[in-house]
């Protein structure tokens, strides 16, 4: 038992237990490009009571030996362990080490990533990474990132939503080990990887060659087909007539690819120049898989993002080739007296693994779809503090859903969202802005988080209906809320009663009622039906009435009355003014009687004639002090001591007889006085 060190060994492993606590026996493990390695190791130890508490979720170091005694490092993290029994000489475990991402497949979230089209996808990476507090990591980025207007993580874990973004954008990672750290290295285009030490290797052409660790054992070229063309597009509602029609050609010509397209929408961009990157990257990714090789070797440094040169082959057309490694399958075994370590065989350490040219860039294939919310969800309206209405020229507005822990609920909260309507035409329709705290339903346009629209509203019990229920079950309407500071008395409202016989429409105007008609307007109050038809008007104020104006083909008014009509004027004047015209009263039958209680009644004709005219009946003038008639400097006047008739000249003519009766009557001419008659009588 006393042999258990790993001294010397070809492989060993360092863990926090303590040296030579656990002794690495064997170990295999998966490296790729843009994926999570995974290594499983077996070991064995004099403690069979070793806690899994001491070693899970802690890093673990462990190494081959390279021929040169150098060792080639392996770090990672303990995702399991597993006690697997015990044999006559010792304990026996294994574990399973993982990068320090793959923690991310152990937390979930469901957030609004803010971004108002000033984050790019490294930026959003490096946020969310740092609230994880990760920071192994290192950006070798040569093309600018596209700027998002919103970026959501619905029920994804924080795994799939990293690398489904890398995905989007094209950008590939892998890890370079040393003892005590691995670092992910992230980026995008063909120079992003680095030269492996192992940087020449040759295949043997026979297998009685002396073998080395720069030796293949195996090689196979791999092609397989691929389409000819890929094509996308979009939609951008703020230029809704711009075509975003996107293709690209690949550079791979094969019998019958052109043929074959990829085509897609949306494309997830709304400027063409961007949708032409994006295209490129799809042609890349599917470029990528055209050429590729496999093989076994022993060259002990291979790993994902590794450059290295096949210098000899025995097929001349395949040596010289400049290749890097995207997979690695690693077996490793202490071999020999695996409890003492001594008399171990060469045969330590081989692998397999995958190449492509390194003239092609690798582009990461998009395996993680974006989930997808295909039923509605509900939020409630945000904006800046202070305010009641939140919106832009488009009528959008922002939301903040109830899964979002992060949001503030305010104009932060989200990306503008669009508000459907009934009826949107240019500069006509319908148009209901949400307000702030209001409860709204959001689609998602092809069930993507990051295209959401709002659908509908809802009451809730912050916000109830308008109209008691289920009362006023019968009532529907619009009420609206007046703003800003607005009391619940404020409010313009148009309401339906269908309660039968109690049927009514209720228009209530919080200030001013505009209604223009440019034609005609009819109006019958319970007419057609003769059932009761009143009308009341009541005005605080004034009322003013224009009928037509300048220009118009008419300008007159009409009015019908079938039975009475009274006008009261509690106090004030009336008055009536016709420019320019005729004024023309009728009564057909009955009696006309002017009351004037108190006050006086005045006619003035400032131009023109008066005529009263009784085809039929008398005219009565009557009053109590005088009845005076005057033209010029003539004058009769009437009162109760007499009649006075005063004229410069005064003619009586009676083409019959003509009488001047009294007990006293006196004629009298101060220069002279003329009686002339056919015949002259003086009694």
């Amino acid at each position: 038992m006393g042999n258990f060190k790993q001294k010397d060994r070809p492989i060993g492993v360092n863990t926090p237990l303590g040296e030579d606590k656990l002794v690495l026996g064997s170990f295999t493990g998966e490296e790729r490009l843009s994926g999570l390695f995974s290594f499983s190791l077996s070991m064995i130890s004099e403690d069979g009571g070793i806690k899994p508490n001491d070693i899970v979720g802690k890093p673990v170091d462990f190494f081959v030996r390279l021929p040169d005694g150098k060792e080639r490092w392996f770090n990672g993290i303990v995702n399991s362990f597993h006690y697997t029994g015990k044999d006559d000489r010792a304990f026996n475990y294994k574990a399973s080490v993982v990068p320090w991402l793959w923690l991310l497949t152990r937390g979930s979230d469901c957030r609004v990533h803010e971004c108002n089209g000033q984050k790019d996808v490294k930026q959003i990476i490096d946020g969310f990474l740092k609230e994880l507090k990760f920071t192994d990591y290192k950006w070798d980025l040569k093309r600018s990132l596209g700027k998002r207007e919103y970026c959501i993580q619905y029920r994804e874990t924080h795994f799939d939503f990293f690398s489904r973004l890398l995905e989007e954008e094209g950008v590939y990672y892998y890890f370079k080990h040393e003892k005590g750290k691995h670092l992910l290295v992230l980026t995008d285009h063909i120079d992003g990887v680095y030269d492996c030490p192992d940087a020449e290797v040759r295949m043997l052409t026979n297998l009685s060659q002396p073998e080395s660790t720069d030796n293949l054992r195996a090689w196979s070229h791999d092609y397989e087909f691929t389409s000819g063309k890929w094509t996308h597009t979009d939609y951008d509602f703020e230029n809704p007539t711009t075509s975003l029609l996107s293709e690209s050609k690949s550079k791979i010509s094969l019998t019958g690819n052109s043929s074959l397209e990829f085509y897609d929408f949306p494309g997830d961009y709304v400027d063409k120049t961007l949708g032409g990157d994006l295209l490129k990257l799809r042609m890349e990714e599917e470029e990528a898989a055209y050429n590729t090789a496999s093989g076994r070797s022993i060259c002990h440094t291979f790993s994902p993002g590794a450059r290295f040169t096949l210098t000899k082959h025995h097929d001349k057309s395949e040596a010289g080739g400049k290749w890097v490694i995207t997979a690695v399958e690693h077996h490793a075994s202490q071999g020999g007296n695996y409890f003492s370590g001594a008399g171990h065989s060469d045969e330590i350490y081989q692998n397999s693994f995958r190449a492509m040219p390194a003239d092609v860039v690798f582009r990461p294939p998009r395996i993680r779809s974006k989930p997808r919310l295909m039923g509605i969800q509900s939020a409630l309206v945000v904006g800046p503090p202070g305010e009641e209405i939140y919106t832009d020229k488009y009528g959008r507005i922002k939301v903040q859903f109830p899964w979002d822990r992060k949001g503030k609920k305010d104009d932060k909260s989200s990306l503008w969202i669009r508000v459907a309507t009934p009826w949107a035409g240019k500069q006509w329709g319908m148009i209901h802005i949400p307000r702030i705290g209001n409860e709204v339903i959001v689609s998602f346009l092809e069930g993507d988080p990051d295209r959401p629209i709002v659908t509908g509203m809802l009451f809730n019990a912050d916000n109830m209906p308008p109209y008691g229920l289920p009362d006023n079950m019968t009532q529907s309407g619009i009420k609206t809320h007046s703003s800003k500071n607005g009391s619940d008395d404020n409010f313009n409202e148009i309401r339906f009663e269908d309660k039968k016989d109690e049927e009514e429409i209720y228009i209530h105007a919080e200030r001013d009622l505009n209604c223009v008609i440019e034609n005609n307007e009819t109006r019958k109050v319970g007419f057609d039906d003769k059932k009761d038809g009143d009308q009341s008007v009541e005005i605080y104020n004034n009322q003013t009435l224009k009928v037509g104006k300048a220009g118009c083909k008419d300008g007159s008014q009409t009015v019908e009355i079938f039975k009475d009509r009274s006008v009261t004027l509690k106090t004030g004047n009336d008055s009536l003014m016709i420019e320019k015209g005729n004024r023309e009263t009728t009564l057909k039958m009955g009696n006309q009687t002017t009351t004037l209680d108190m006050g006086n009644s005045e006619l003035i004709l400032k131009m023109g004639n008066k005529t009263t005219k009784i085809n039929l009946g008398k005219s009565t003038t009557e009053a109590m002090q005088s009845i005076e008639m005057k033209v010029m400097g003539s004058s009769i006047k009437i009162d109760p001591t007499g009649i006075t008739i005063k004229a410069p000249m005064i003619k009586i003519q009676a083409d019959g007889m003509a009488e001047l009766k009294s007990p006293m009557t006196t004629v009298k001419g101060d220069g002279m006085l003329t009686m002339k008659g056919g015949i002259t009588m003086i009694n």
